[in-house]
This record gives structure tokens, C-alpha cells and sequence, in this order.
């Protein structure tokens, strides 16, 4: 028996990458898992590929239209909600000379606003003793030149998963947050550009202590850690996976 069997979860951004991962490791735990993306084919194919675990709701979180349509469809299910892993973001470069209104308002849009709304909506359907995780980045601690504003939403969102942790634990709800490192995703191919992957992921391996890139599996794990009771003690906490990048 798995570590969710029985329990209703949702991962945004379920389509690819980290939430591909994150859906397939918690369907395996025996969660029925509802992804969203604003990708249709992909969503398709990660039904596919996990099976009949899974129920994909295409949207987009920066759409409260798109969030309401997939906690309908929670709530049809009958079973309230046990784990949310807010996972769907946007990345672009945005050097300071260049950063513009558009950007920002992009970036905040899905990563802060998109996540808020995410996390709000969810709660009149998360039953007590759930787990939230919300998902930031490494990059919002370590200066990065030319991702200021992604860097900046990211912080935001770890700030917004502690004070949340402090409302709902009340409820039991345990709102957590995992900082993934150099992961090795499609998503970094699309930001830096094919031509120039692989240069760029052997420079980020090059920075990473443990000595290679981290796979979206190993996030995943991380995940299913804290959506599980195998946490219970830990709340409000930001859980760095990232080869020790946050240590040395």
C-alpha cells in the first residue's frame, strides 16, 4: 500500500518536467492525481503514460476561470482534496537594463498571482490535515545575474508558503515548500535554447557540489515526502533540492 493511498491530489504544471515527475510518483503512492497545464498534448501524454490515476484538466493558473474548472472537478469527485503541489511557473531572462512592465507582470502573474490564487481557491476543498507544496526555486537565493525577476517571484512564493503555514495550521494543514537546484528538464532547453543546452547544462553541473544535475524524479521524491505523513513534524519549512548548492 502507498504512502497516499485514498488521497486526492492536484500538481499544476502536471504536463512536464518536475510535474510530470511530481504526478507520476504520487499516483504510484495510490493518490488520484488531478494535473493541469496549459498544454493539451502533453497533459494527453502524461495520462498516457501513468494511467488511469490520473484525471488532466487543461488550464492555465494565471485564468481563475481555468482554476475554478479544475476544482469543479475535485469537488466532483467527492473526496475533497489531501495534497496541492502548486508547481506550474513561467521563466524568462530579464537583465535589470532591460527588464521591462510586461515582464514583470508576466513573471508575477503566474509565479506570485497564479500560485496565490492556486493555493486560495483550493481552500474550501482541502481537507483538514492536508498538505500543501509549493514549489520555488534556488535561484531566489543566490543573485543570478539576468533572472531578477524570476529570482524575485520565487522568494515571494517561499515568503508566502511560511505565513500560509502559520493560517491554516489550525486545520493541520501543512504548507511546505521545496527549492529544487539545477534540474535537468525540457523546460531548461526551452529557456536557454536547444543549440545551446548542452554548453549551458555541463556549466550547470559544473556549479553543483554533488557533481551532476538533478533529475525531476528526485524532486518528485521530495515531494511525495512532504505530502505524506512521513513529515508530520516538519511545517513551514523550505526543503532545498539541489545537490547542495544552498550548503557550500
Amino acid at each position: 500500500m502507498g504512502k497516499l493511498e485514498g488521497k486526492t491530489a492536484v500538481v499544476t504544471g502536471g504536463g512536464t518536467g518536475i510535474g510530470l515527475a511530481t504526478a507520476a510518483r504520487l499516483a504510484a503512492e495510490g493518490a488520484h492525481v488531478f494535473i493541469t497545464g496549459r498544454r493539451e498534448d502533453m497533459l494527453a501524454h502524461a495520462v498516457e503514460s501513468i494511467g488511469s490515476e490520473v484525471t488532466a484538466v487543461p488550464g492555465d493558473i494565471s485564468d481563475p476561470a481555468d482554476l475554478d474548472r479544475l476544482y469543479a472537478a475535485v469537488r466532483d469527485r467527492g473526496q475533497g482534496l489531501d495534497v496541492l503541489f502548486a508547481n506550474a511557473a513561467t521563466a524568462v531572462f530579464a537583465p535589470l537594463a532591460q527588464a521591462t512592465a510586461e515582464q514583470f507582470e508576466q513573471i508575477f502573474g503566474v509565479n506570485v498571482l497564479g500560485t496565490l490564487r492556486t493555493v486560495q481557491k483550493a481552500l474550501p476543498l482541502l481537507n483538514d490535515g492536508a498538505s500543501v507544496v509549493l514549489n520555488a526555486s534556488i535561484r531566489a537565493d543566490d543573485g543570478w545575474a539576468d533572472y531578477g525577476l524570476y529570482a524575485a517571484s520565487k522568494a515571494a512564493v517561499q515568503s508566502l508558503g511560511r505565513t500560509w503555514a502559520n493560517e491554516l495550521k489550525d486545520r493541520a494543514i501543512r504548507v511546505n515548500v521545496v527549492s529544487p537546484g539545477a534540474i535537468d528538464t525540457a523546460g531548461v532547453d526551452t529557456l536557454i535554447g536547444a543549440e545551446n543546452a548542452a554548453a549551458a547544462k555541463k556549466e550547470l553541473a559544473a556549479g553543483v557540489p554533488i557533481g551532476r544535475l538533478g533529475r525531476a524524479e528526485e524532486v518528485a521524491a521530495a515531494v511525495a515526502f512532504l505530502a505524506s505523513a512521513d513529515s508530520s513534524f516538519v511545517l513551514g519549512t523550505t526543503l532545498y533540492v539541489d545537490g547542495g548548492e544552498k550548503q557550500f
